[in-house]
């Protein structure tokens, strides 16, 4: 994956740096693969904005993807990989054994004909779905289960990863992207390799307009507000606010949000660092 720089021939230009897209092979998605999207605009069903800075933005339709990556022991081809509009990573389209299509994730790495599996007789190669039990201790992992056969929930976007470092017991031991250390059911399943476009952190839009058209609407700061529309507001002149808080009041830059008496805190060994 590489990146594309332009020349400056307009205001615009002058800072774009997007994606080349070079690992894309095809434009058009798998229809049999497409739900409809309906765009909410951030209102909720009596009409009324609950949230914030969304609008606007091109019509889309939704891939299925695959999470789960249930066929155990059936080898699938990759036929394709494609450009989603809904997540920062690319999406690749397989050819199961028993000529189901279905679209998944797709690792770094991965190419076009090349064949994957899952389950029991799956090798730790790139893009091959294995349970925690069965995957070699130091591997790069991503598309993690929380929960047996509930489909991946975690490490899920571009560039995200997380390494098995050991097993205890019943639980595998992995060091997530964020740097927590965490306990996950070996019976989880999780996927080979780093999610591809890893690269994405280092785009820049250019323009305002880019961000309109992912239905991104203008995001006002708060320190620029009057004092009734925001705890951080007013003062004379470009008086920044005081402490860093939301629109509703709560702190903002270190103060803990977490619930102190969280069900999955016992899962966790190591927090993740400031």
């Amino acid at each position: 994956m590489a990146l594309k720089k332009y020349k400056p021939t307009t205001p615009g230009q002058r800072f774009k740096i997007i994606s080349a897209f070079d690992e894309i092979t095809t434009s058009k998605p798998e229809k049999s693969l497409l739900a409809t999207k309906k765009s909410s605009g951030g209102r909720n069903h009596t009409g009324k904005m609950t949230v914030r800075n969304i609008g606007g933005g091109h019509k889309q339709k939704y891939r299925i993807i695959d999470f789960k990556r249930d066929k155990d022991g059936i080898p699938a081809v990759v036929k394709t990989i494609e450009y989603d509009p809904n997540r920062t990573a690319r999406i690749a389209l397989v050819y199961y054994a028993d000529g189901e299509k279905r679209y998944i994730i797709a690792p770094q790495g991965l190419k076009v004909g090349q064949t994957i599996m899952s389950g029991k007789e799956a090798t730790p190669n790139v893009g091959n779905a294995m349970f925690l039990s069965d995957v070699p201790f130091g591997t790069i992992v991503h598309n993690i289960e929380l929960r047996p056969g509930q489909g991946a929930k975690m490490a899920r976007s571009a560039g995200a990863y997380a390494q098995l470092m050991s097993r205890d017991g019943k639980y595998a031991i992995l060091k997530m992207p964020s740097g927590e250390t965490r306990l996950i059911l070996q019976s989880c399943k999780a996927t080979i390799g780093t999610v591809s476009n890893v690269e994405h952190n280092l785009e820049k839009s250019g323009k305002a307009g880019r961000s309109r058209w992912l239905g991104r609407r203008p995001r006002v700061r708060g320190v620029v507000m009057n004092p009734v529309d925001h705890p951080m507001g007013g003062g004379e002149g470009r008086a920044s606010g005081g402490i860093p808080r939301s629109r509703k009041g709560m702190p903002a830059k270190g103060y803990k949000t977490r619930a102190l008496k969280n069900a999955s805190n016992r899962y966790i060994i190591e927090r993740r660092k400031k």
